[in-house]
């Protein structure tokens, strides 16, 4: 896939606002493409948690990412099981890692295991997964694709710096195990392992003295991972597998893998897990997820999500979520610091996230639904879609109505069945327990009026009470 031409920002530190000129220097510094460059900026950042091996036998991890080495540029890959058919904030990181190393030249591969998620990976996992149907797993990997193309074609569109990228490619891997035959691939493959090594694997031996125990099935997960880097580098030429910080067993065991049918020497970088305020890990298992397709989480909860993220949280995830230089990063907090109530720096999180994740649609979408929600903007609702109206009041009852000449207050509640039949729904309304587009109404006889009771786009917010919402569409205006 080609990539758009970018420019890079650099690290260095302002006071103030940075002029064209700073931001030019800064981004020269920060462009140098060297290994030191690229892999010790994003260990600065926090994003590389971990580098393995330490050291290689022919070649260094470091003089795969230096230009003046001839080995430039590189192929990296991080895997991506269809458990479910939406990513979640908890493989952010991992995607994060995939672009920083795109925006600097190299190209690199999403693999969505349409095949090992058959088996269940048991990393980080005190029990095994619940097994999916094969139809099941082919919907989520077709679901994930499109998540995955639909955010490559975001970060290509509104966050270009005016370098050359390179390319970013989703495969699955059951295109290669499918042809497969399992008693050829265990003689191919199975005499490469050793049960010893494969047994004192963490992962392996947590679940080995779990009640439950370990099935045949996920012992044999790392094997076909560390199958998928070795095909891979043969057919790609990928020498670095990205992934969770849980995921450095796996990634061992690719490495030894290929270095022993090949002699050659590929590594593995981590990224740290992302844990909820109790320290759990967030995902689909811990029943935490925040889901990054819009059907499941919507654009405005996301951006939420990240809006409401604590103080000492925020300057890590600004380095962590987003493509922002260290120094801008540095000018936010400091702002922060002078005017914190202003809540500027989860504001920018949210906003760079959720531009990633959904577009600029979808940021302006989650802005009008916070203008909508939290500042009781009547203009925010009124260029509102139906669609933002459901997912903002997802409890909300929604009904459709026909506007008959002198339809009343009173008439609206009651074929919205917000209020109850006779004197009780009455005095609900006269005693101020009823609203209409974040405006109180206390006459129950008053006529609807549009653009007051209606809005331009044929809607109304009718609330009873502190938290019950009803969305009114009116058809034949």
């Amino acid at each position: 896939m080609a990539a758009p031409t970018l420019r890079c920002f650099s690290r260095g530190r302002w006071f103030g606002t940075p002029g064209p000129t700073e931001v030019l220097l800064l981004a020269l510094r920060e462009a140098h493409s060297g290994a030191q460059g690229l892999l010790a900026v994003q260990k600065a950042r926090g994003l590389f948690k971990e580098f393995f091996p330490e050291r290689g036998t022919k070649i260094e991890l470091p003089e795969l990412f230096d230009r003046g080495t001839g080995n430039f540029p590189q192929t990296i890959y991080c895997g991506f099981d269809p458990t479910a058919d939406s990513l979640h904030v908890g493989h952010l990181l991992s995607l994060l890692g995939l672009f920083h190393f795109q925006r600097a030249g190299h190209n690199v591969i999403a693999l969505v295991g349409g095949a090992t998620a058959r088996l269940g990976d048991p990393s980080g996992r005190t029990k095994e997964r619940e097994a999916l149907e094969p139809e099941r797993v082919r919907n989520n990997a077709r679901a994930l694709r499109q998540g995955l193309e639909a955010m490559v074609a975001n970060h290509q569109q509104l966050f270009a710096n005016g370098q050359t990228w390179g390319s970013f490619t989703v495969l699955d891997n059951s295109a290669w195990y499918h042809k497969q035959h399992l008693v050829d691939f265990l003689a191919a493959v199975g005499g490469q392992f050793r049960m010893g090594t494969l047994l004192s694997r963490q992962s392996v031996q947590t679940r080995l003295k779990s009640p439950e125990g370990m099935s045949l099935a996920e012992f044999l997960y790392q094997v076909l991972q560390a199958y998928d880097f070795y095909y891979l580098f043969q057919h790609y030429g990928c020498r670095v597998q990205l992934g969770g910080s849980d995921q450095l067993g796996n990634i061992m065991s690719g490495y030894e893998f290929i270095h022993k049918l090949t002699g050659e020497d590929v590594f593995g970088i981590t990224v740290p897990l992302i844990t909820s305020t109790t320290g759990a890990k967030l995902g689909k298992s811990a029943g935490n997820a925040v889901w990054l397709n819009r059907d499941k989480t919507s654009p405005f909860e996301l951006y939420q999500f990240f809006v409401r993220q604590r103080d000492d949280m925020v300057e890590r995830y600004l380095r962590l979520f987003t493509f922002l230089p260290l120094p801008e990063i540095d000018h936010v907090m400091q702002l922060h610091d002078k005017e914190p109530e202003k809540r500027g720096p989860q504001k920018r999180l949210a906003a760079e996230v959720t531009k990633l994740v959904h577009g600029q649609e979808g940021l302006d979408s989650a802005k009008r639904c916070t203008q909508a929600l939290y500042h009781s903007s009547i203009d925010a609702l009124e260029v509102m879609s139906d669609q933002e109206l459901r997912e903002l009041f997802k409890e909300a009852s929604f009904s459709e109505l026909v506007l008959d000449p002198g339809t009343s207050v009173l008439d609206t509640c009651r074929k919205a069945n917000a209020i109850p039949d006779g004197p009780r729904g009455y005095r609900m309304i006269t005693e101020g327990g009823v609203s209409i587009n974040h405006k109180q109404v206390t006459n129950p006889e008053s006529v609807l009026v549009v653009g007051q009771h209606i809005l331009k786009n044929g809607l109304s917010l009718l609330k009873i009470g502190k938290r019950n919402f009803y969305i009114i569409k009116w058809l034949q205006l």
